[in-house]
């Protein structure tokens, strides 16, 4: 089913979601169409919980899953402060307080919400966001608004009109501001990367990228909750199109199917972006199959496969040049993951840049657009599109 991304429709001459300049400036795409190494990934660098400038202070919004593991890696950094947490449950905070050893929390009191009090608290540095996809909006432009650096969980937002105007608020402002996909920070993509634009491979002409695991059925978790932004496509997605993007860059058109349950939420998803130059990239999301959780890259002379866990943090890269045997390459890492990229949060603020390199601002509009092209192609709505 053909869709629309960037308001264009694919069946037209390639316009959609324009490749940024060769020049760089916007987007990542560099003259040689790749994700930009960020130095915590670079050979012989020194490990990511290494102190690069002054102590930040870090508040963390949401006390979930996500949060806490993150969190726990924050806490390995040599110049990153717990200082304040929150939720809408004080009990909540404080007791996430307690297990991490942050200095304070809040929760909701009378009309101010938890985030609000923790927006408010002059001590805080920077922001971690971990709220459901629904409130990463509302809460991230709080933040911005309060002057406060921010990091927040993908995806970034529902809908590119929220992205874009975040992205405002944040320039204007003269603050940091980033969405948090770890993956494209993670030494053993970054070697992908290399391996892909060195001519190893040959041309890349099909990326093939996977994500998926049968949910709980349960109607109050936030994966199904049409208010949360639940669904497959948002949840998952932003992996297996880092390895299309990774690879290939921003497409030239993109179509789309997708399954819809009877909340309108998206069961499952499957992505298909097309490039001017005849290679293609297969994406696909589910929350009712479980999916070996893979990303291949194929070129004219041979491929790369992700193994060693999923593929938005492998632990072993296959290469087969054709050569006729596979190599392998083995990774180790820091912490859970995260910490390359709250190294890379943490210097970029500590050197006054006000995005990375690495994950900048355009690409997560840009993203946001095709994501609000394939939602129009599937029929998959939020509240938050009204808005």
């Amino acid at each position: 089913m053909a869709g629309r991304a960037d308001g264009i429709d694919v069946a037209k001459p390639p316009r959609v979601l324009d490749a940024a300049p060769a020049d760089g400036k916007d987007g990542f795409m560099n003259p040689q169409n790749r994700i930009i190494v960020p130095p915590c990934a670079e050979a012989g660098a020194p490990s990511p919980v290494v102190a690069t400038g002054r102590p930040l202070k870090w508040g963390v919004i949401a006390t979930g899953g996500i949060a806490a593991k993150v969190t726990q890696d924050i806490a390995l950094l040599e110049d990153a402060v717990l200082h304040a947490v929150s939720s809408r449950s004080a009990d909540s905070a404080a007791a996430f307080a307690e297990r991490f050893g942050f200095a304070t929390s809040y929760g909701n009191e009378g009309a101010t919400a938890g985030y609000q009090r923790l927006v408010d608290d002059p001590e805080v540095d920077v922001v971690y966001i971990t709220t459901p996809h629904g409130q990463h909006y509302e809460v991230a432009k709080a933040a911005l608004t309060g002057g406060k650096h921010v990091l927040c969980e993908k995806p970034f937002t529902i809908n590119a009109a929220e992205a874009e105007e975040l992205a405002a608020i944040a320039a204007d402002r003269d603050l940091f501001l980033m969405e948090a996909v770890w993956t494209r920070f993670l030494p053993s993509v970054n070697r992908a990367w290399e391996i892909i634009h060195s001519g190893e491979l040959g041309d890349i002409r099909w990326v093939q990228a996977d994500l998926g695991f049968t949910a709980p059925d349960d109607p109050s978790s936030r994966l199904w909750d049409p208010k949360a932004g639940g669904g497959a496509l948002m949840d998952l997605t932003v992996y297996p199109l880092t390895w299309a993007l990774g690879s290939l860059g921003f497409p030239d058109s993109v179509s789309a199917v997708g399954t819809l349950n009877d909340d309108g939420v998206d069961l499952q998803a499957a992505v298909t972006l097309a490039y001017g130059s005849g290679a293609y990239a297969q994406l696909s999301s589910s929350f009712i199959a479980s999916c070996p959780g893979q990303a291949t890259v194929c070129g004219s002379k041979g491929w790369l496969k992700t193994g060693g866990g999923p593929l938005h943090n492998p632990k072993e890269l296959m290469i087969d040049a054709g050569h006729g045997e596979a190599r392998v390459e083995k990774f180790e890492q820091v912490g859970a993951g995260y910490t390359y990229e709250l190294r890379e949060v943490t210097r970029c603020i500590q050197e006054g840049l006000t995005e990375s390199p690495t994950m900048p601002v355009g690409d997560t509009v840009k993203t946001m657009r095709l994501l609000d092209g394939v939602r129009e192609t599937i029929g998959l709505r939020y509240e938050n599109d009204a808005a």
